[in-house]
């Protein structure tokens, strides 16, 4: 299966994070290396409009086909707009027919080639639309609410005051693993009736946005060198 690892330049929460150096190695090099050791997976490309990373993801062994256009790379510019333009160019260039594509975001350093295998392989298993990973959530959603500018609280949910082991466990997506079938992202969508959860646990999740995610996944990182 295609992998397609998005990247684009111009990051606002963490300036230049997709190649910032993780214990010594740049934080794209974890994900281009993962895909790579991926069973699952026959061929890794890197998405971006900026040269310095398309460098580094092919250093590490990635393919770039084509740079991606700059009005794909804005701070507004939609992810599966970008994915539609990558699947038809490829499937142009190449005359091969994409029927399938996995997309790898290089802010999840800890997520593993089994774990990408997997998620895969349940996409194949239960003929799925979409497998998409997701982390089971602390703390109930129902939970949650907005806060005003003046400080005031906001209900989201009906108010729930029940204990946490009492409401019933909700997962969210961490970002590491999107299996799409193409024709789906092709109307816009990333879910159907026929989409399903690869499930991973929290010290797989880390998603990187900022400085403090970046300095927990190293956290977790030296940890795992550790033991």
């Amino acid at each position: 299966m295609l992998a397609i690892i998005p990247a684009r330049g111009g990051s606002k929460g963490l300036p230049g994070k997709n190649i910032r150096p993780l214990l010594g190695k740049a934080l794209i090099g974890y994900t281009v290396e993962a895909a790579k050791k991926a069973k699952e997976v026959t061929k890794v490309i890197i998405s971006t409009d900026d040269e310095e990373i398309a460098k580094v993801a092919v250093s590490f062994g990635a393919e770039l086909p084509f740079m991606r256009p700059a009005e794909l790379a804005t701070d507004t510019a939609l992810g599966v707009d970008n994915y539609i333009y990558t699947i038809d160019r490829l499937e142009r260039e190449t005359s091969q027919k994409i029927d399938s594509f996995v997309v790898l975001q290089p802010t999840s350093p800890l997520r593993t080639s089994e774990d990408i295998d997997a998620a895969i392989r349940l996409f194949n298993k239960k003929k799925a639309d979409s497998v998409v990973s997701y982390c089971e959530e602390a703390h109930p959603i129902s939970w949650h609410k907005y806060v005003n500018a003046d400080l005031r609280f906001e209900n989201i949910f009906e108010e729930n005051i029940r204990n946490r082991q009492d409401n019933r466990k909700s997962y969210y997506p961490n970002g590491c693993v999107f299996v799409f079938r193409s024709e789906m992202v092709r109307i816009k969508q990333y879910y159907s009736n026929h989409s399903y959860a690869y499930l991973m646990p929290r010290n797989r999740s880390v998603d990187i946005d900022t400085l403090e995610d970046f300095e927990y996944a190293e956290y977790l990182m030296k940890k795992q060198v550790a033991q």
